[in-house]
């Protein structure tokens, strides 16, 4: 018995492993089977053009091979041949399909390849053959089933990718670049047509409202026509929403467009004035209602996007681009010519914007300081009023750039008064940023022009003063009236009037160490004005005085009505002394002076004591220049000790003792004592007069 239950379970073993084997040969013979059902049901759809229903039998082909690989120890030959056929046949799926696609949807773009010109747009054409038929069948539109076919294979994104790519590009991006484009839409029996046509733009760029609805007919179009198809076939048990291609289309483009549309529609419309920011309420209105229309179509999803976001933060943007416009319009006028003058009197001011009366400020401080002074107050002002011009500019010619330059200043302040809280702080730092731009730019901009050209020098000079003139009251003018952070003392220039000033010296002072090192230069071939009686060297030293005197008249006209009159004097007084100085230096430290020697020399002081006055003109008017001519001692520090060498170059031993006079003559208030012997040594031989001379010169 127990050998025969051994036999009896072996063989139910064995039995029992056969069973599973051959449920395991069904299960596969029933895959194989369902492969090559579905591949049949499939070549049959196919032929019969329902492409959802073949993409779902291929789907179901897929499904069972999938199954048959997974099958562990039964690696069938088949299985290969059987993926391959399933390749052949999903890729003759897609090419079906891509042919009823581009049936569907037919572009026609420009020949070449630069898309970006108006011109080539033009040539742009979208044919959407998928205008319902009457006798169409109430299965729907072919559309539907080539894209649902796409969408079961899993190819529909990068169709609608490409789809997408085409549409901004020659469509949605061009309407939004050129104003003068617009969509025109043509109907015809089997085809819907959509080109453009190009109008005369009223303006440079499109309002946003136009551009919307532009865009938006555009989405009609293609949601009516094309777009409004469920990306899955209807199904009974499914109640939910479906997933439209639209919204599909939307992802994948909205983000681009919506960029485009800040960048090259909404910035452009952000008004440069605040008087015009209320009437940007229409802008985010109709952005409201793109968006709306949009999501009716369900080509958006969601809230408030980027495009709405970037509408309704006008304010900010606005102050943005306010300071912006501001800089680079001062950027361009700080590098703009130098040389374009205008004329600056103590009269002349900038054409100051009318400020409205201030609510609170400086009618309250005064009502708060006259609580502190008492009923009886005595009256200490002083009868002697001040001139009204003592605090003036004095008369010069400025940049007419820097002019225009301090007008932008006061314009964009007073545009400060009238913003929000936020603006009108970036708007006041604005203007300070001009001018610390103007301490950076200019100086290095113009830097070889200011080196070389004394007028621009003298110019720039002026055009620090001007404006440093300015900021000492700019803050002020305007403190009662910026947002109330700026009220308690920030709102002020004064600190950049010392760099301004420092500015404009440190430039002018530079030029006039390059005259008198020209100067200098001169003078130095004058031969030490010695050996007066040899031709050649009179000759060197009359040339050297015409060349100086050349170049002072010369530096006298360019600076001409240009520098206050009293920096002019100054300027010439000191570039006038510092040649007198040298030759008065020169002839001083002579050894011997021959007669014919001294007359020389003294025919040449006597060329610069007369025609070295004329060099000062500061006015154009010719008589009035006489009375700062006369005034030369007062400019030329060592005038007098010229015109008292000149004294001694033609006088006498007895004449010069008489104008030392014990050390209290004119001659000692301007030679000390030695440089006097010295001179005598030189210009007397050694006599006994001479001894006695030099003894009462002490």
């Amino acid at each position: 018995v127990q050998r025969d239950l051994n036999v009896a379970v072996a063989e139910f073993t064995e039995l029992k492993q056969q069973l599973e084997r051959d449920t395991l040969v069904l299960s596969i013979l029933k895959k194989l089977q369902e492969f090559d059902t579905a591949i049949k049901e499939y070549n049959t759809a196919l032929l019969e053009k329902e492409y959802v229903a073949a993409a779902q039998q291929l789907e179901k082909a897929r499904s069972s091979l999938k199954m048959l690989e997974s099958r562990k120890g039964f690696e069938l030959k088949i299985l290969k041949a059987l993926g391959i056929e399933l390749t052949v046949q999903t890729q003759n799926m897609l090419y079906h399909l891509g042919e009823e696609w581009q049936k569907l949807a037919a572009w026609k773009l420009p020949p070449s390849k630069e898309s970006s010109s108006l011109e080539s747009v033009m040539h742009s054409e979208l044919h959407l053959h998928t205008v319902p038929s009457k006798e169409e069948d109430i299965a729907g539109p072919p559309v539907a089933s080539v894209l649902q076919a796409f969408a079961v294979l899993g190819e529909l994104h990068t169709k609608l990718k490409i789809f997408g790519k085409l549409l901004l590009k020659y469509i949605l991006k061009p309407l939004i670049s050129y104003p003068s484009l617009q969509p025109l839409t043509e109907e015809q029996s089997d085809v819907f047509i959509l080109r453009f046509k190009s109008e005369e733009p009223n303006l440079d760029h499109s309002s946003p409202m136009e551009v919307f609805d532009k865009i938006k007919l555009i989405f009609e179009v293609l949601h009516k026509y094309l777009l409004n198809v469920p990306l899955d076939p209807p199904a009974e048990d499914k109640k939910e929403r479906r997933v439209t291609l639209a919204e599909l289309l939307g992802d994948m483009i909205w983000e681009e467009l919506s960029d485009c549309l800040i960048q090259n529609c909404l910035v452009n419309s952000i008004p440069t004035n605040s008087s015009k920011l209320e009437q940007y309420i229409e802008v985010i209105k109709s952005t409201e209602e793109f968006e709306k229309a949009l999501k009716n179509m369900q080509f958006l999803k969601g809230d408030t996007t980027d495009l709405l976001k970037y509408a309704r933060n006008v304010n900010s943007h606005f102050a943005n681009k306010k300071c912006q416009d501001v800089i680079v319009a001062a950027r361009n006028l700080m590098t703009s010519e130098i040389h374009n003058t205008v004329k600056i009197t103590p009269d002349s001011s900038v054409a100051l914007p009318k400020l409205s009366d201030p609510a609170t400020g400086d009618d309250l401080k005064m009502q708060k300081t006259s609580k502190l002074l008492p009923n009886d107050m005595v009256n200490l002002e002083n009868e002697t009023k001040l001139s009204q011009y003592t605090f003036s500019l004095p008369t010069c010619r400025i940049s007419s750039s820097v002019e225009k330059l301090m007008e932008l200043a006061y314009q964009t302040l007073l545009e400060a008064t009238a913003s929000t809280d936020q603006c009108c702080i970036q708007l006041f730092y604005s203007v300070r940023n001009i001018f610390q731009l103007f301490y950076d730019v200019v100086p290095t901009y113009h830097k070889e022009n200011l080196q070389k050209l004394p007028q621009l020098a003298a110019l720039h000079h002026n055009n620090c003063m001007y404006i440093a003139h300015h900021l000492l009251t700019l803050g002020h003018q305007f403190r009662y009236r910026l947002t109330n952070i700026l009220c308690d003392g920030a709102a002020t220039f004064v600190d950049l009037v010392p760099g301004f000033r420092r500015l404009g010296m440190e430039c002018f002072l530079a030029q006039m160490r390059v005259q008198k090192g020209e100067i200098l230069e001169r003078l130095s071939s004058a031969r030490n004005f010695s050996n007066m009686d040899d031709e050649e060297n009179y000759c060197a030293a009359n040339k050297a005085i015409r060349q100086v005197l050349h170049q002072l008249k010369r530096l006298g006209k360019v600076w001409q009505d240009v520098l206050p009159v009293n920096v002019y004097c100054k300027a010439m007084g000191t570039l006038l002394n510092t040649a007198l100085s040298e030759i008065v230096t020169r002839i001083a430290a002579l050894e011997d002076i021959s007669a014919e020697d001294a007359d020389r020399l003294y025919s040449l002081c006597r060329i610069m004591v007369e025609e070295g006055p004329q060099v000062f003109t500061p006015l154009p008017e010719d008589d009035k220049n006489k009375k700062y001519q006369e005034e030369v001692p007062v400019y030329v520090q060592k005038w007098m000790t010229f015109k008292e060498l000149m004294i001694i170059l033609q006088a006498n031993l007895q004449e010069i003792v008489d104008q030392w006079a014990d050390g209290k003559g004119p001659l000692a208030a301007e030679f000390s004592a030695a440089e006097v012997k010295s001179l005598i040594r030189a210009l007397f031989q050694n006599t006994e007069r001479r001894a006695a001379a030099l003894a009462k010169i002490k």
